[in-house]
């Protein structure tokens, strides 16, 4: 990743090149054959265009779904290829206020988007004197098919008006080409969908500087033209140039932008310089400063930070302190910023010294910081253990390694020690050592029955001493299939307490104690798990059942029929000092879970093969998800995996199964998942399984297809806007260097949170492709969850692997980040990013209070309230049945406050993923009177801020109160009644509890018996988890409301809109604050547009 350092004269910028789309010569050709990134259109229904046959009508494509289980690069699904001969479309940099202008002047076409569903294609432009935007062709006059500059209100992006809501097409309609211009003193809207979202970045940049700075706009971008940029980049030519001759060699310029932007290829630099020179007519090789930054702007100028940066910089060419602060806590999901907080993101990431001096960040300098580490994908606050640690063991999933020895296959692969160094270096806390005899009485290691080489005993127990505890002080499990001879169990036993010694955990189980001891318990403890002598061998060894996968291996591979074999265990002599070492993970042999229930120790351990664990899995999905709340189970590859292929973990994970075994030594999708959840926790090696796989009374089904029962189902929004020097994939050269990279996001966890979107190619460009394409997933159990990215070169011949990346979903940090992607084999792949925008909303409340936009509404129609299960014994249902009118008051405020939360926001034309932080700032332009004074204020005196009229409101203003009234009505009633239903609930709570213990002779008493006391014993744990789930939203909820009062509170000071409310040491003029970006305001939804359906 790159990273700059404090001050540094040539920080490193993480900047790309891009292409965004412009005009033809003409300049009246429609941009659809001029875009590098695709199609952003949508399906018309009717087209009221009065030249149908010049105008092509955009259908967003069928996009083939492909695998969830097997996108590593080596296995890929078929979908259908074309090939296109046509040419490169001509490309137009956009750096600058001034290149979307002269974009708009020439025109676009654009769709025009009614109410009625109707489609317009018109062809959009800014007349030369930019007093006025105009379309064509229209049957009105020419003075009426037209907006004045001054009329324009607000531009708002995305599909936030009444008109887009209310459009049949709106679900085909892109929210990333999508944009409003609100008009008029009736707050008009002309809403436009553009072809791509390049497009309409270029319209709603350009229109927000006229806005602002009307006919004189030119001149205000002119006067203050990139001055902080060129005066930085003449300063390092200036150092170049050390004999004052005012140019530099072409060697040097290159290496000096190959210095600030590392991932642009020394060729495409020198490239661009001699193309510069040819059109200047210019030979020999030297460059001058003029040609150096106009190079430079034009390579390392990313158009996708540009459009966001100007977006929150209040149309100026730097952002401010305050700009700063806004982007940080608003956008970024930062707490408690100060101006002191953008002054150390200034100080750090700014390159010119006029910044650092001004407290001023630039174009570059904001690149610069969303490239660095702070803008990760990953939460920081994952990177070190943040995990309760002090829970049994069997509360954890542990990073668990099969046949450790191995770097290549298990049947003919080598054995080495480098495969225990890599594994425990990964974090890995249960390695495998399959012990038998070898030469001069020294046991050596390798699978047995296999042509797979030796390694000796001792060598492994040395590296293992030595690396342990490298990545992590929490427990290690060694896993040992011993099939040595009593001599030679003997040596085994003398090279572990030599080389070991104190290390392994000899103390034996309390009887008393219920579940195993704790990591934090056992931290730097080795813990051996094999088989183990009964207590009641006195003698100095005895007989046990063998562990023998090797075996079982080399039997199905030798079986050429394919009907289930029986292998009848085998028996063998156990040296008793040996079987001492073995304390709190013996392996026993797992019989059915019934028996388990009854009889199984804490301390002992079954071991699934991956068939019979899915068949579990699948026939037995509660009994297997209670098993592992009080037992540890491993689960290994079936014997039939002789090419060390992966099983996937989530399979088992999702039932619980702390110890999924995996062969490290073969990379790919499987080992990507594992190696992506075991990041978090500070890669210790251990992860807290969710809670309801914990708790003792809880249901939940491995198997479920919706959402899991007191658990808050979220919604994961992702926009894909751009990609970062994507590398030509290894071994493939059909193409020679050319890249048509797309991107799959895809999720893994429960089978109802699984699955997948690609976004569309972009044809030759694997430097800095843009997408723009945004997706929805639903996360029904987002402790479960995971986020993989996946890019991918579009081939004819097959799709090439280009790198990957995945995540936890509870370690997503919300906001614009960039994603480190990572080669086949797990490399970091240098220089390449995703770059993304990631935001979580929650669909029924709850949630994390520090995620962006935790509300979407619910409509009144589709409310849905939970449920008590009938269990048919009296005293137990006459119990259930007085949590029924709690939980409904519990869903009621829940729902009501964040449907009136929705509607505020749908109102300031913001859209789901918004914060009220976002809201408040977004509305506060035109709370603002002509003379600055506001209109209305926020009382803060109050622990619940109301809206103040200072003046007579116009009906907009009125409607904003009154919205902004039901939100605070609605969080007013939760807050103070939310104490009271929660106590309700949970008295019903505790009331069935006294019941469990005694429930199976309750229901036998009542004659149930069989299926129907089956059926009894798991609605009780269901009506137990829908109020422990109950509670918790309503708690959530509560939380949710605390934050948005403090996200209102410090919206009222930033805005100067509070009463008595101040923000101290505020940079930037009011007159600047009042024309930010981010400004919005609510059209009139009744009012219809002048504009008839006789033109559009």
């Amino acid at each position: 990743m790159a990273e700059s350092g404090e001050r540094a004269s040539l920080p490193p910028l993480g900047l790309g090149e891009a292409a965004v789309p412009g005009d033809d010569a003409a300049g009246k050709a429609s941009c659809d054959g001029s875009v590098v990134n695709g199609d952003c259109g949508i399906s018309d229904v009717t087209v009221g265009s009065a030249e149908p046959a010049a105008v092509r009508l955009d259908v967003k494509p069928e996009i083939p779904r492909r695998s969830s289980i097997i996108k590593d690069g080596r296995q890929r699904k078929e979908r259908k290829k074309t090939v296109s001969f046509s040419s490169m479309p001509t490309e137009k940099k956009i750096s600058r206020a001034s290149d979307c202008i002269s974009a708009m002047v020439d025109g676009t076409e654009l769709k025009k988007v009614r109410s009625n569903s109707r489609i317009y294609h018109r062809y959009f432009l800014l007349d030369a004197d930019m007093q006025s935007l105009r379309w064509e062709p229209t049957k009105k006059e020419s003075e009426k098919a037209k907006i004045d500059i001054k009329s324009i209100k607000e531009v708002r992006t995305g599909k936030n008006t009444d008109t887009f809501r209310t459009n049949g097409t709106y679900d085909q309609i892109s929210e990333d080409c999508a944009f409003s211009v609100i008009f008029g003193e009736n707050y008009e809207s002309l809403d436009l969908v553009a072809n791509t979202a390049d497009v309409a970045n270029i319209w709603v940049t350009g229109l927000r500087y006229l806005i602002s700075y009307g006919k004189h706009t030119l001149n205000m971008i002119e006067s203050s033209q990139n001055n902080m940029r060129s005066s930085w980049l003449s300063d390092l030519f200036d150092e170049e140039d050390i004999d004052n001759s005012k140019q530099i060699t072409l060697c040097a310029a290159v290496q000096l932008i190959k210095k600030l932007n590392p991932g642009v290829k020394n060729v495409k630099i020198e490239l661009k310089f001699k193309e510069l020179q040819k059109a200047k007519d210019k030979t020999g090789s030297s460059v001058t400063k003029d040609e150096f930054i106009e190079v430079f702007q034009d390579l390392c100028t990313r158009p996708e930070i540009y459009f966001l940066f100007v977006q929150f910089s209040s149309n100026k060419e730097f952002l401010d302190t305050k700009d700063l602060m806004i982007f940080l806590e608003a956008e970024q999901g930062m707490a408690e910023v100060s101006e002191d907080t953008s002054l150390e993101v200034i100080q750090k990431y700014e390159p010119s010294k006029e910044g650092r001096l001004k407290g001023w960040l630039s174009l570059d300098g904001f690149s610069n910081y969303l490239m660095s580490p702070e803008c990760h994908i990953f939460d920081p606050d994952h990177k070190s253990v943040c995990q309760d640690m002090n829970q049994p063991l069997s509360h954890y999933y542990i990073n668990a390694s099969h046949n450790t020895y191995l770097i290549e296959d298990q049947f003919r692969g080598p054995s080495d020690v480098t495969g225990y160094i890599r594994a425990l270096k990964m974090g890995c806390r249960c390695v495998e050592l399959d012990v038998w005899d070898g030469p001069d009485n020294e046991p050596v290691i390798y699978t047995g029955h296999t042509m797979t080489s030796q390694i000796v005993f001792r060598s492994v127990i040395d590296v293992i001493n030595k690396y342990a505890f490298v990545a992590s002080d929490f427990p290690l499990i060694l896993s040992l299939e011993n099939h040595c001879s009593l001599k030679q169990q003997k040596v085994m036993f003398q090279h572990l307490k030599k080389i070991l010694g104190d290390k392994i955990h000899s103390d034996p189980p309390k009887p008393e104690d219920c579940f195993l001891p704790s990591p934090s318990e056992l931290k730097g403890k080795i813990l051996l798990k094999g088989k183990k002598l009964g207590s009641a061998c006195n003698g100095t060894e005895g007989e046990v059942t063998d562990e023998d996968e090797g075996a079982e291996m080399s039997q199905r591979v030798s079986i050429e029929s394919t009907e289930q074999q029986i292998i009848a265990p085998k028996k063998f002599q156990l040296s008793k000092d040996l079987s001492d070492l073995v304390t709190l993970c013996k392996s026993v042999e797992f019989k059915d879970f019934p028996t388990s229930f009854q009889s199984q120790k804490h301390w002992e351990l079954c071991s699934f093969n991956e068939v019979f664990a899915s068949r579990c899995a699948c026939d037995f999905p509660g009994d297997f998800v209670n098993y592992n709340k009080k037992f540890l189970a491993r689960v290994y590859p079936s014997p039939m995996r002789i090419d060390s292929s992966n099983m996937n973990p989530q399979d088992f994970w999702k039932c619980g199964c702390q110890i999924v075994a995996m062969n490290y030594q073969t990379p790919g999708l499987m080992m990507d998942l594992n190696i992506g959840w075991f990041r978090q926790n500070g890669n210790c090696g251990y992860v807290l399984r969710p809670a309801i796989m914990r708790e003792q009374v809880s249901y939940f089904s491995a198997n479920t297809k919706d959402s899991v029962p007191g658990v808050s189902p979220q919604l994961l929004h992702i926009k894909i806007i751009s990609g970062q020097n994507f590398p030509k994939p290894k071994g493939s050269g059909a193409k020679g260097d050319v890249v048509d990279p797309y991107v799959y996001v895809e999720i893994h966890g429960i089978p109802a949170d699984c699955g997948e979107q690609r976004t569309k190619t972009v044809n030759q460009n694997g430097d800095n492709p843009l997408f723009d394409e945004s997706f929805e997933f639903q996360i029904n159990l987002p402790e479960l969850a995971m986020v993989r990215f996946v890019v991918l070169d579009d081939d004819y011949i097959g799709d090439e692997f280009i790198g990957q990346y995945t995540i936890p979903f509870e370690c997503l940090q919300p906001g614009f980040r960039h994603v480190p992607l990572q080669s086949l084999t797990g490399e970091v792949l240098p220089h390449s990013f995703l770059f993304v925008h990631v935001a979580i909303t929650n669909r029924r409340g709850g949630g994390k209070p520090h995620k962006r936009g935790l509300s979407v509404r619910k409509g009144k129609n589709s409310r849905e309230y939970a449920s008590m299960r009938v269990l048919q014994i009296k005293a137990v249902d006459e119990v259930f049945k007085t949590a029924l009118l709690p939980l409904r008051e519990a869903t009621d405020l829940r729902e009501n406050m964040q449907n009136a939360i929705v509607s505020f926001k749908e109102l300031c034309g913001l859209s789901a993923v918004a914060n009220l932080k976002q809201c408040i700032l977004a509305l506060s332009p035109r709370l603002t009177g002509p003379d600055n004074t506001p209109l209305l204020v926020f009382n803060l005196a109050d622990q619940y801020p109301n809206l103040e009229p200072q003046s007579l409101l116009s009906e907009v203003l009125k409607k904003v109160v009154t919205t902004y009234e039901m939100v605070i009505q609605t969080s007013k009633a939760l807050l103070e009644s939310s104490d009271g239903v929660y106590e309700r609930i949970q008295q019903t709570q505790r009331a069935a509890m006294e019941f469990h213990e005694n429930l199976h002779d309750l229901a036998v008493k009542e004659g149930l018996k069989g299926r129907k006391l089956h059926k009894a014993e798991e609605s009780f744990t269901w009506n137990i988890t829908i109020l422990k789930g109950q509670a918790d939203l309503l708690k959530h909820a509560r939380m949710e409301v605390q934050e948005n009062l403090k996200q209102i509170h410090y919206a009222a000071l930033t805005s100067n809109l509070s009463k008595g409310g101040s923000v101290g040491g505020s940079s930037g003029s009011s007159e600047s604050r009042s024309r930010r970006s981010l400004e919005v305001i609510p059209e009139k939804a009744t009012v219809e547009e002048e504009l008839t359906d006789e033109d559009g």
